[in-house]
């Protein structure tokens, strides 16, 4: 009872919705804020030849950093104090994240943004448990999480990257030696994980997932957003078209609670949509491997294959990516598998369950 008493009085919830739901959304943020923006930032100075955004503004260590550089390599702190703030870490702990973020991203290597969810948990957790415990607060508490932090992350960083970095490469290969089956389940299952309250992006990223399995995933997601944005147009309308298709296909979540076949046109799409990027258009995503999992949020996903014809991301090339000039079929592709298909199938779909009655009017209606 004493260390149940203590967790509380601590704010120390040891459960999956705090870690695996709230952290790992926030970790998708933090990559957001740093790497996914960067990248943007980077490709649009280069291909609209933007001074300010292709200038060196740093010399750090002999590497120039353009200001879309600086955004991207600040990634793993980004993670961390993402992490940390969902976890409602006090200032001290939040603080002193920022450097285990930046070892354990370096040290996890392509696995580095799954490394940094693990790390960033136990440091900023034990941090809490520290916290104005002792009159030198202002010294114990970033003591104990800096250098817990840097303890577990080189026994652990190290093994779970090479681990997370295996498994994205597994799914890739898969992907590409049975593009067709595989392209239904990568797209149904980053789909269906973009829609539950859990970061489809963060695991993407975390597995380093490019290439075409990069791009049945950007499928599945198109297929959920766009998807319900434009099968329940006739309750939400157009705010519902904008929040669902351009911010998330989880605000349908509590109607799926209610009715967990309004959500069964949404999956169905991606399995239609999985396959025809991977073994018609052969789709790649080749950006930040982030934005595998946004699908349409702010236009990730599209943003993510085009920037990956132009500026292959690092863990693209490490895969064998290189840089392409698009082609009208790489085009049609882009704009059928992330807009007009999931449109069109799922808004088919959705009137073919609603003369069943599977869904009733009201079922998609967003609070």
């Amino acid at each position: 009872m004493k260390v149940k008493a203590f967790l509380a009085r601590k704010n120390i919830e040891i459960s999956v919705r705090r870690y695996l739901v709230d952290a790992l959304g926030a970790m998708a943020q933090g990559l957001f804020c740093s790497l996914l923006i960067g990248t943007i930032l980077n490709t649009l100075g280069q291909q609209l030849h933007i001074g300010f955004l292709t200038a060196t503004v740093a010399n750090i260590n002999g590497a120039d950093y353009t200001v879309g550089g600086l955004a991207s390599a600040m990634v793993g702190p980004a993670m961390a104090v993402a992490i940390g703030y969902a976890l409602q870490a006090p200032p001290l702990v939040l603080f002193s994240l920022i450097p285990v973020g930046i070892a354990t991203n370096a040290i996890g290597g392509a696995g580095g943004p799954l490394a940094v969810l693990v790390v960033a948990i136990i440091a900023a957790e034990l941090g809490k448990a520290v916290s104005k415990e002792t009159k030198v607060d202002i010294l114990v508490t970033p003591l104990v999480t800096i250098l817990s932090g840097l303890g577990v992350a080189w026994l652990i960083a190290a093994p779970i990257g090479r681990a997370a970095s295996w498994c994205g490469k597994l799914i890739m290969l898969a992907t590409e030696l049975q593009p067709f089956w595989m392209g239904v389940v990568v797209s149904v299952t980053v789909g269906v994980l973009l829609t539950l309250p859990v970061s489809s992006a963060a695991i993407c990223a975390a597995l380093s997932l490019t290439g075409l399995a990069g791009g049945a995933a950007v499928a599945g997601c198109c297929a959920n957003m766009v998807g319900f944005a434009v099968m329940s147009f006739r309750e939400n309308r157009w705010g519902g078209l904008v929040s669902q298709g351009l911010g998330t296909s989880m605000l349908q979540m509590g109607n799926i609670v209610k009715n967990p076949r309004i959500w069964l046109p949404a999956i169905a799409t991606s399995a239609i949509t999985g396959p025809v990027a991977t073994c018609v258009f052969k789709m790649e995503m080749n950006g930040a491997a982030v934005n595998a999992g946004m699908g349409t949020c702010g236009l990730c996903g599209p943003i993510g294959v085009w920037t990956g014809w132009l500026t292959p991301s690092e863990a693209a090339l490490a895969n064998g990516a290189a840089a392409i000039v698009p082609g009208a079929m790489d085009w049609l592709g882009l704009a059928l598998v992330c807009f007009v298909l999931p449109g069109l199938i799922c808004w088919a779909l959705g009137q073919l369950c609603r003369r069943i009655g599977w869904i009733k009017d009201g079922d998609l209606t967003l609070d």
